[in-house]
């Protein structure tokens, strides 16, 4: 591997913050920069390897995946907690440490809340906001004769 600072070849490599720029670069010109952490060095395999591996991975079974979803109805529940609570939007920013114009786009729907204000909002409201949602995945589709083509990634679009 080459150093991307003087061009000498190196076999220990570090990623390095030199100016600003990430680069890899050799012992010698670490003193130049803030070191990050060392550079890992290529495994080359041999083609019966790199098979048995892909073959390891087709054959992999499936994985569950947990996703957080809001809820279809969040700016009315926010609403109508808040105003149950009694408080109007300012007030409620400043409870949960955020701007009342934040809180008026959720409550009309104006943007959705990513999920960690989604949690504040669920916590200080006590209402329910975030769903977990079960994905199964697949990493990648098995072929008729184990291999893998490009129309097992491609999503053919019908007219």
């Amino acid at each position: 591997m080459q150093c991307e600072m003087c061009g000498t070849g190196a076999e220990e490599l570090f990623r390095a913050d030199v100016e600003g720029a990430k680069l890899n670069i050799c012992k010698k010109c670490s003193k130049f920069g803030k070191v990050i952490e060392r550079v890992k060095t290529p495994v080359f395999v041999s083609a019966k390897e790199a098979e048995k591996k892909r073959v390891e991975v087709i054959s992999r079974p499936i994985e569950t995946e947990t996703i957080f979803v809001l809820v279809q109805d969040y700016s009315a529940k926010v609403k109508n907690a808040r105003e149950q609570l009694g408080m109007k939007q300012e007030d409620l920013g400043k409870k949960i440490n955020e701007r009342d114009s934040l809180i008026h786009k959720v409550e009309t729907g104006a943007i959705e809340p990513n999920i960690p204000l989604a949690r504040k909002l669920e916590k200080f409201l006590n209402i329910k906001l975030v769903e977990e949602h079960q994905e199964d995945k697949n990493l990648v589709p098995k072929s008729k004769k184990g291999e893998v083509t490009l129309g097992d990634f491609a999503r053919i679009k019908k007219r």
